[in-house]
């Protein structure tokens, strides 16, 4: 299943735009009703405009996209201005849900625009991230492949360097078959990150890339000889690369069961890798560790 540019790591967008007496209604009233709307009124000539202008714009940005800015000049657009009583600039009004909310006046330190721009945010944010982030992981269990995706690659627009969201979305590329994409997902994250579904995706992607491709092969060489380890092994990697970690875990408890020992304890040491690609709290792990030690200990 390909997710096309669904899943893409997520593009660098400018929150902040320049808006118009024409636009105002789309850029402002009606973006606000979907996110926070900052408009600055300023021009050219003004000396202050040049200081708040960018100050407001990196914190604005720093947001990443829980909040949007729209600079209006007044002397090519006075309409609005007019409109709001902008007597001096620059002009600042935030808009929520279609009015204006608060607002000041001059150029501002950096401090007191994050204290403003962090006021129209609040939690919000971080609780809507949390709440992409458990749809996408509902997604994936519903096999719904590219909503997890979308699911993941909006709460990168918002977070990017999101360890969930970036493992939820390497998982999505890695269910669906795409193993290069996958791993340049999990790039993204910091290489010892601790964040366990980024190592539970690692772990996958390890075993994708090392597992034969076919079952069906191996598959017949154990019907013609059931202690064929070798044969055993390699159809539980080829399990796991597609996913089915739980039959992988069989395959391999099956080794360990008739000679624990076997290839150095290769079969164990696979299982563990196993093991950490399903995740720590999933049912494969557990009912594995249960019956990995009654074999290692009866």
């Amino acid at each position: 299943m390909l997710l096309g540019d669904i899943g893409a790591a997520p593009a660098t967008k400018s929150n902040v735009i320049n808006g118009s007496d024409a636009t105002f209604m789309v850029d402002v009233i009606e973006a606000s009703r979907v996110q926070p709307v900052i408009v600055d009124f300023w021009a050219t000539w003004c000396g202050p405009c040049k200081t708040l202008g960018p100050a407001l714009e990196k914190v604005v940005e720093a947001a990443k996209g829980a909040v949007k800015m729209v600079k209006i000049d007044v002397d090519k657009n006075p309409a609005i201005a007019g409109q709001l009583r902008v007597q001096s600039i620059p002009t600042v009004y935030a808009f929520v849900d279609g009015q204006p909310v608060d607002g000041f006046q001059g150029a501002l330190p950096e401090s007191q625009l994050k204290a403003f721009v962090d006021k129209l945010v609040g939690p919000s944010a971080p609780v809507e991230i949390a709440e992409l982030i458990g749809l996408g992981i509902e997604s994936l269990k519903l096999g719904d492949i590219p909503g997890a995706a979308q699911a993941f690659a909006e709460a990168l627009q918002m977070d990017p360097a999101n360890p969930k969201a970036i493992a939820g979305l390497g998982r999505c590329y890695l269910t669906g078959g795409e193993v290069d994409q996958a791993r340049e997902v999990a790039a993204m994250a910091p290489a010892d990150s601790k964040e366990p579904d980024l190592i539970s995706l690692r772990a996958a992607l390890k075993l994708a890339e090392a597992a034969p491709s076919q079952t069906h092969a191996l598959e017949n060489r154990l019907a013609a000889d059931p202690d064929d380890h070798d044969a055993r092994l390699e159809l539980a990697k080829a399990l796991a690369a597609q996913g089915d970690f739980a039959k992988a875990a069989d395959e391999l408890l099956a080794i360990i069961a008739k000679d624990r020992d076997w290839n150095d304890q290769a079969a164990r040491k696979q299982l563990l890798t196993v093991i950490e690609a399903a995740g720590a709290g999933s049912d494969v792990a557990r009912q594995s560790r249960r019956r990995l030690s009654s074999l290692l200990f009866s």
